[in-house]
């Protein structure tokens, strides 16, 4: 008997075909299935789908129909709520099914026929077999013992955080201090829900692929032992093909009871998933920045709801958002708000009852329970602001901040400076002619690097070794303008050249040793390994200066390091970005987070911020430690002037040969909308909650030769945006097929953007 299947394929983006493909099968098969199936001269991976055949499109003689070319055996088909989940980021973020849902899948999944792929399958199950027979199925290796290991001591702020969340039925927000233990709360949550559940499942995010290792050693060493080396995995980019389709089939199987992972992993098939974390959650590295420009955040809080799993954000720095989100719910909030505001190992700064903001808290009570936790914590390091306008004028450090350094060296102690711009130099000048290291394929300068003496882009990656002699007029004194990373490493150096470390017993240095200064950037760590060992050297403390970029300023633990100092922050205090403000007193405060962080040496950390603006609201506020007083300045200039979180927001690009036709693609689609559109019925009251603004060129218009513009659209209701956006798709395309979008390479829609 033959069945019709609609099957959801990555169609290619210039054919007039959509995601939903009608194919023929011998045998019922379920929605969710992988199959592979012919498309066009190639065969491919798709997903049998949960519609309607009138939604399917292509051949429409039911005589040329093909047939499905196998079926993926092995796979359980995924579920109903993960077809729901691609469903909504497709049409929320703008994007066709098909690329959101195949680009969910393992790459190597897409790749491998159904032999291949069975294959695969038996060699998994005889390595687990062979590792640990008698954790072969989930049920199994969940037994007794779990229940009988013993959970380590909490804090009085954690337990009343782990208290509500297993109580109260979230989504929460995890506001903890940098050092306030906020890893051991979702160690415990997710304990005691694998514990309680023998086939419960957990997903822990975190940012950056760099973060995940130290995470994974601290999830494996607690639940492996429980659960067999199998229960944890990871799931990011960095991974190996091979090692992707491991962790995914763990995860999809039920095997894998935690899957740790990037953004990526909130697509991650887990039937049984009942608790999502997402740890530094304000982070700009959840949202997308190419393809479906999707947040993993907001989708992690989206499926929590699909699937009845409770959803916890945790971030000493709260994206605006999430904590406008999680205000009391008399005043509209969404999400339970939880406190821990000290350090472990310092006396609690806040009453035990104030720890957590009640969703069915009163105005007045919301605001006493924030002016009391809004009150420097114990433990957290002293922040110091240096006026630099009284210091030399062409000095990096002030020699105060100089000799602070110095103390440290000689108490054994670390300290770390941050500059969050790699490199040598920003610019390669000449003093003759004025002629600057621009890149000839971008509207940007090639960046200096002393290392291997070159030029190179940081856009387009082009790279060109430094001329002899300035290209323009023949000066051989080219000299750097600025300062990165690695100019900052040799400038310390010199510095800290008559230093030497505490005596040791060593004959090569009688006196002691020279200070070692160590550089963490994405330039020192492009090498397999070399981030983990350069980070192992920081921890063993044979590292007396660690300088970097926002790298090391997030997530890490240091033990030793009680002096922290930004040397040049100041360029993003008066960025057109509105949203810079909130992103350098995130990255500041997270830096400060490294400080102190050994409760023994806590006294006497200090962070100390140079700057040409010591009076500025944003570091009165951060010497306070006071994110709540900063966010509620910051939330009330934003209702003001209508920018998210009280309006929706989405950005349309376009990249052309030439910034004219970019444009003129954009205006001329913003034209047709006004048009158009307001001739349909019923749509005048939609419009009238759209405001599409001129296109502009971007802020770096542009990178390899590709010319790049866009279009802000702004509306007070999501649902009258996401409205708006569905419906001129089909604007945009027939105007992609006019006249102004001959020259055009590209466009896409970027819901809910991070950067204009």
């Amino acid at each position: 008997m033959t069945h019709w299947l609609c099957v959801l394929v990555q169609t290619p983006a210039h054919a007039a075909l959509g995601s939903l493909l009608s194919y023929r099968s011998e045998s019922l098969l379920a929605p969710g299935t992988l199959v592979r199936v012919p498309l066009g001269k190639r065969e491919t991976l798709g997903v049998v789908w949960d519609a309607d055949g009138a939604q399917a499109t292509g051949e429409v003689d039911p005589g040329k129909i093909r047939a499905i070319a196998g079926t993926l055996e092995g796979i359980a088909p995924l579920s109903k709520s993960w077809q729901q989940l691609l469903t909504f980021a497709a049409q929320y973020y703008q994007r066709s099914i098909g690329e959101v849902a195949l680009a969910a899948l393992p790459p190597q999944l897409r790749e491998l026929s159904p032999v291949q792929v069975q294959r695969r399958l038996q060699r998994g199950k005889t390595a687990v077999g062979k590792k640990n027979p008698a954790a072969s199925t989930p049920t199994e290796a969940s037994g007794s013992t779990a229940h009988h290991q013993p959970l380590p001591d909490l804090s009085r702020e954690q337990a009343r955080a782990v208290d509500q969340i297993q109580t109260q039925a979230g989504p929460f927000l995890l506001f903890g201090a940098t050092g306030s233990g906020k890893t051991e709360v979702y160690l415990h949550s997710v304990q005691t829900l694998l514990a309680g559940d023998p086939l419960s499942q957990a997903l822990v995010m975190v940012p950056e692929i760099n973060l995940t290792p130290q995470l994974e050693a601290r999830f494996k060493a607690r639940f492996a032992p429980l659960y067999g080396d199998d229960a944890v995995v990871s799931l990011h980019s960095g991974m190996t093909n091979p090692q992707r389709l491991k962790s995914w089939l763990g995860a999809h199987s039920g095997r894998a009871r935690i899957v740790l992972g990037t953004r990526m992993a909130v697509f991650a098939s887990m039937p049984q998933l009942r608790l999502i974390i997402v740890d530094e959650e304000h982070d700009p590295s959840y949202k997308s920045s190419e393809g479906a420009r999707y947040s993993a955040r907001d989708l992690a809080v989206y499926r929590g709801r699909l699937e009845g799993a409770k959803v916890l954000l945790g971030s000493a720095t709260p994206s605006l958002e999430s904590w406008h989100h999680s205000r009391p719910a008399t005043q509209g909030g969404r999400y339970l708000r939880l406190h821990m505001p000290s350090r472990i190992g310092a006396p609690s700064g806040a009453p035990i009852d104030t720890l957590a903001v009640s969703r069915d808290a009163t105005p007045a009570t919301a605001q006493q329970t924030m002016r009391t936790t809004a009150a420097t914590p114990e433990g957290l390091p002293l922040v110091r602001r240096v006026d630099m306008n009284h210091q030399h004028r062409n000095a990096v450090f002030s020699i105060p901040l100089l000799q602070a350094i110095k103390e440290r060296v000689a108490r054994g102690e670390q300290s770390m400076v941050f500059l969050n711009r790699r490199g040598y130099a920003p610019v390669l000048q000449c003093t003759d002619c004025g002629w600057k290291s621009e890149c000839p394929h971008c509207s940007a300068f090639r960046v200096f690097h002393k290392i291997d003496r070159t030029l190179r882009c940081h856009h387009c990656g082009f790279t060109e070794r430094v001329p002899r002699a300035c290209p323009t007029c023949g000066n051989p004194d080219i000299a750097p303008l600025g300062r990165g990373t690695e100019r900052l490493e040799e400038h310390v150096a010199e510095l800290l050249a008559d230093v030497r470390r505490p005596n040791t017993v060593s004959d090569a240095f009688p006196d002691g040793e020279p200070v070692r200064v160590a550089r963490i950037d994405a330039d020192t760590t492009r090498l397999k390994g070399e981030l983990q060992s350069q980070l192992a050297a920081v921890h063993a403390g044979d590292v007396d200066v660690l300088v970097g970029t926002q790298m090391i300023a997030k997530g890490h633990d240091f033990r030793r390091i009680t002096l922290v100092a930004a040397v040049n922050p100041d360029g993003a205090l008066f960025s057109s970005d509105f949203r810079a403000p909130e992103r350098l007193f995130s990255l500041l405060m997270q830096a400060a987070g490294r400080a102190g962080r050994d409760a023994s040496l806590g006294e006497r950390s200090e962070v100390w911020i140079q700057t040409f603006q010591p009076a500025h609201p944003l570091y009165a506020a951060l010497k306070r430690h006071d994110y709540p007083g900063f966010a509620t300045q910051q939330l009330q200039e934003r209702e003001q002037a209508c920018l998210p979180p009280f309006t929706a927001q989405a950005l349309v690009r376009a990249e052309a040969r030439t910034q004219e036709v970019a444009q003129a693609f954009l205006n001329t689609a913003s034209s047709a909308a006004r048009g158009e559109m307001a001739l349909w019925e019923g749509w005048a009251p939609v419009l009238e909650q759209i405001t599409l603004y001129p296109a502009v060129p971007m802020s770096i218009q542009r990178v390899a030769n590709i010319e790049r513009a866009q279009m802000l659209v702004e509306s007070p209701s999501r649902a009258a945006l996401q409205q708006f956006l569905t419906a001129w798709q089909a604007v945009l395309h027939a105007t992609r097929q006019g006249p102004e979008g001959k020259g055009l390479i590209r466009w896409a829609i970027d819901v809910d953007p991070l950067a204009i």
